[in-house]
This record gives structure tokens, sequence and C-alpha cells, in this order.
């Protein structure tokens, strides 16, 4: 099995899906349970979240985990 070396950059769909919702980053933080400025970071790509959340987001939109979270370059 080949050894993952390094920080994985991985990129999320999180505003586009929100964007086909129809939703604010307000919006989503609230059901989310966090602040606008996590939804944000999220969204630029600054903030990877806990798996916790991950979870709590694949779930609001109803989509799997790697629907939104991908590993760039890959």
């Amino acid at each position: 099995m080949p050894r993952i070396e390094g920080k994985l950059n991985i990129e999320n769909t999180i505003q586009e899906l929100r964007a086909a919702e129809g939703i604010t980053q307000q919006q989503l933080a609230d059901e989310l349970e966090v602040t606008r400025a996590t939804v944000v970071a999220l969204e630029r790509g600054s903030y990877n979240p806990s798996l916790e959340l991950a979870f709590r987001i694949a779930r609001y939109f109803d989509v799997g985990l790697e629907t939104i979270f991908k590993v760039k370059g890959n």
C-alpha cells in the first residue's frame, strides 16, 4: 500500500451545493450550527471540517461525502 506523504489538498463543492439549494451562507451555518465564518472558510478551502461536521454537511445536502470532498489532483 502506498504511503501518503504531506498534507492532502482537499477541495469541496459546498458553494455549488448551497447555490443549487438557493440558501445563503448564514442559512447553511444556522442549519449546521456553525458560524457564517466557518462556512466562508469551508467554501474557500482554507478550512477542512472535522469528520463530524463533514458528515453533517453531507447529511444536510443528502449526498455522500465523496460527492462533496475530493483530494485535488486525484
